[in-house]
Parts: C-alpha cells; structure tokens; sequence
C-alpha cells in the first residue's frame, strides 16, 4: 500500500509517493528539485499575507484575484509575482484558509489552469 499524497512546501501542489523516495518518505517536504531549490522566501510570506489581508477587508464570501497581492507586493513591477502569488495561494488551501474557485465553483488547486479567484474559507 502506498502512503497517503502529500502538499508540496513551496508550490503547494500535490504529489505522489514515489519509489526513490521510499526510505526517507518522512522527510520529504517538495514534490522536485525545483521547488526543492526555490523553497518559501520573505516574498512568498509576504504574498500569503497580503492575500490573507485583502480578503479579511472583504466581505464574507467577497473573491480576489490572485494579482491583486501580486500589485500590493510588487508594486509597479507585479507581474513576475503572478505566478508566487498562486503559490502562496495553494499553500493556503492547503492550510484551510482559502478556497480557490473557478466560475464560481471551488477547484482543486493542484490542477486549476487558467484565471482563479479566492475566497475565505465558508
């Protein structure tokens, strides 16, 4: 029986129990090299909050874009936090404190494709 699927620490997909990762499947934290490498920075964290903040100004039930935290972060220059800011936001699914919907439906996040809007938790 393999183990139970796990959240990635840095993009906040989900991955599978691989055979390489037999012996030491209690430490694995990132689901590749690469997100093994990129890890969570004091952007990501920033990102999180800033999504976290936004919404808590909103009213229940109120969605985002994800570019919005992006322009709060980033400033002038946001658009190469599109993609962090999608990060963040799946690590916060995966925390239980977002959701992230498309057309109105929530979605799971380790699979959206295309524009998603956010939303507290119901």
């Amino acid at each position: 029986m393999t183990p139970p699927d796990r959240i990635c620490a840095s993009c906040g997909r989900a991955f599978s129990w691989r055979k390489a990762w037999a012996r030491d499947w209690d430490q694995v934290r990132y689901c590749s090299g690469a997100c093994r490498k990129r890890g969570v920075n004091a952007t990501d964290a920033a990102l999180e909050t800033a999504i976290v903040d936004l919404l808590a100004q909103r009213a229940g039930g109120a969605t985002m874009c994800p570019s919005e935290a992006a322009q709060r972060v980033g400033g002038d220059d946001w658009k190469p936090l599109m993609e962090p800011a999608r990060r963040a936001a799946r690590r916060l699914v995966a925390v239980g404190t977002i959701e992230i919907t498309q057309g109105g439906r929530v979605v799971d996040p380790s699979t959206a494709r295309g524009p998603i809007r956010l939303r507290r938790t119901r």
